[in-house]
């Protein structure tokens, strides 16, 4: 039993399951703090351009309830035992994606950018592509076996200088 615990200790605090462990701390908080923003900031605009039509209130009966509708509301609709289909709840939980998805690929772009910032890439340095003449200093390239400019022959040996 003392081997279990011990390996059970070992598992716990590896550091995959405490970054795990944080990461849906992080990410409940998250969702709480997009949630109000879905619900508080952006249905009210929504509702607005849409003439305040609360989505919540959008759904299909497709059957009566013990009272009779019309039914005005998706309470009143459930409350008198309706069977619903509630298409308005599932355009709230699509603006809710969309939203989510959207403040999470801008908070991974900025962590990207911010983790570029500290881990530019140290530029590799090119092979030269001319050399001097040993005889008139004109650059030519390193292949040539003859200068252009003073047409000496090149030293096959000659290493380039840059």
């Amino acid at each position: 039993m003392s081997n279990f615990l011990k390996e059970f200790r070992e598992f716990a605090v590896r550091g995959n399951v405490v970054d795990m462990a944080v990461g849906i701390v992080v990410g409940t908080a998250f969702t709480s703090i997009v949630n109000s923003l879905v619900k508080d900031i952006f249905t009210p605009f929504i509702g607005l351009v849409t003439g305040g039509m609360n989505f919540a209130n959008l759904f299909a009966v497709l059957k009566q309830g013990a009272t009779p509708g019309p039914y005005t509301t998706l309470a009143d609709a459930q409350a008198a035992g309706a069977v619903t289909v509630n298409y308005g709840m599932f355009i709230n939980s699509m603006i809710t994606f969309v939203i989510v998805a959207f403040a999470a690929f801008l908070l991974i772009k900025n962590i990207n950018r911010l983790k570029n910032l500290h881990h530019q890439p140290e530029a590799q340095p090119t092979a030269p592509t001319t050399k001097s003449c040993p005889f008139c200093i004109s650059k030519i390239p390193i292949e040539a076996t003859r200068c252009p400019a003073c047409t000496s022959e090149q030293p096959a040996s000659e290493q380039p200088s840059i």
